[in-house]
């Protein structure tokens, strides 16, 4: 009964999305006939009028290639035209629905506004009279001046805010260091450099140029291990090969390891990613561990696909089935995995840090009262940077009761640790703001 609500709200939502999509295209093309209309020389009219029909024309063919490329793949390989329909796409839903809205709150605000029927006006003078129908006129002049002003602001914001964070943000990839105390880590392994990148994307909104500076700004970092926790691609047809071949530029004394994300397993390629990364000298880890030297130090690596919290029937899945006979307990272990949500079954194993991404930070962060919000709180905990739960606690145990946000330094030990990458490409819209793409270095300390 209950996976039946869950697959008609499913698909109410893509009716309802597709709806949205068609609604605010007719109408900013209603908008832009209206305005073409306007233009006293036949010739120009005609011409525009001309120009928007085959803009709509080239939308709808987009559209329907975007159906196309996620059911077959193969379609685009990173063209500009396809980074800007997205743009356009995701700007101009949102301020048709930032319009709507101002257009309800005027609405409302006239309703409440409007006196009662029943209501008995005094008989007044004439000049008071004048004087109240004036003032009246007035108001209601600035009401609608006032209401015409939000719309105004509120369709452009969209416009305004997904080009700046297409142009400035997307691609201003953002070093951020960080130290993480481990608990057991032997004195050899203090001050060892973990560099890692997450979520390329290398795609429609992810030229290939752009992993290849991302992989030169990692390097710059000299670190000792180099990471990539998933999502090379965004759907089937993406070049991945590209991807790979530009990973492989990658330097580290420790070598390069990865693991899957969720967008290899929608586009089939799991299997593919793991040939490619032993095709050139690296290794993708697949509910696998190596043990790693250092110094006269060890360490456990361990990896896994992509875990699911639900599967088809949209039961609950358990997470990281199998990987406690990787555990080592007489070594720190770090995990590669895509999905932060995998945390908290990690700290109950006793791994001591684990590296994801998945989230890209929300892509876009809005501060709103002193409180920061991303798309991404609506489906995880650890939307971005570090978390602690205490070592060996029960997964079962809620976030809000374990969850410090208190220093890494204050925490009592020992505890697991997880740091969640930011990533470096997009999805949905090509944008950022507020959530710079990132490369990361973590530095290991000794807990004390």
């Amino acid at each position: 009964m209950l996976h039946g609500v869950l697959i008609l709200l499913g698909l109410l939502a893509g009716i309802a999305g597709l709806s949205l999509a068609f609604l605010s295209q007719r109408y900013w093309f209603a908008r832009a006939w209206r305005i073409a209309g306007r233009i006293d020389q036949p010739g120009w009219r005609r011409g525009i009028q001309a120009a928007l029909i085959a803009l709509l024309a080239v939308i709808a063919f987009v559209a329907l290639l975007a159906v196309a490329r996620n059911l077959w793949g193969g379609v685009s390989r990173g063209s500009w035209w396809w980074a800007f329909f997205g743009l356009w796409l995701t700007s101009s839903i949102f301020s048709y629905l930032f319009i709507k809205i101002i257009a309800g709150a005027e609405w409302l605000w006239r309703r409440l506004r409007r006196r009662p029927s029943a209501e008995i006006a005094l008989p007044a003078a004439k000049p008071a009279l004048s004087m109240g129908r004036s003032q009246e006129e007035t108001i209601n002049h600035s009401r609608r001046y006032f209401f015409q002003a939000a719309g105004v602001i509120a369709g452009a914001v969209p416009f305004v805010s997904g080009a700046y964070g297409f142009v400035a943000e997307r691609f201003q990839f953002y070093v951020r260091e960080i130290e993480i105390p481990i608990a057991n880590l032997p004195l050899a392994l203090d001050g060892l450099r973990i560099t890692q990148l997450s979520d390329i994307h290398i795609g429609s909104y992810m030229p290939v140029a752009q992993v290849r500076r991302a992989v030169g700004m990692a390097n710059e970092l000299e670190g000792d291990l180099t990471v990539v926790t998933g999502d090379f691609i965004t759907r089937r047809g993406d070049p991945l090969e590209d991807c790979i071949t530009e990973l492989s530029r990658l330097r580290a004394p420790l070598g390069v390891w990865g693991c899957n994300g969720n967008h290899e397993i929608y586009a089939g390629a799991e299997e593919r990613s793991a040939e490619l990364f032993q095709k050139f000298g690296m290794k993708l880890l697949r509910h696998e561990n190596a043990e790693l030297r250092w110094r006269g130090g060890a360490f456990n690596l361990l990896g896994v696909d992509y875990q699911r919290q639900r599967d088809a029937a949209d039961n609950r899945m358990p997470m990281l089935v199998g990987v406690e006979s990787l555990v080592r307990r007489d070594v720190p272990n770090i995990l590669l995995s895509h999905n932060p949500n995998s945390f908290p079954k990690a700290a109950e194993l006793g791994i001591e840090l684990s590296l994801a991404g998945h989230t890209h930070g929300g892509q876009v962060q809005v501060e709103i009262l002193d409180h920061r919000w991303t798309p991404a709180d609506f489906f995880t905990s650890y939307v971005a940077g570090l978390y602690i739960r205490p070592l060996f606690a029960s997964s079962n145990l809620d976030d809000n009761e374990i969850l410090s946000s208190r220093p890494a330094s204050s925490v009592q030990h020992p505890a697991s640790r997880i740091y969640v990458n930011r990533g470096l490409g997009t999805i949905g819209a090509p944008v950022r703001l507020g959530v710079p793409p990132e490369i990361t270095q973590v530095t290991l300390r000794r807990a004390v």
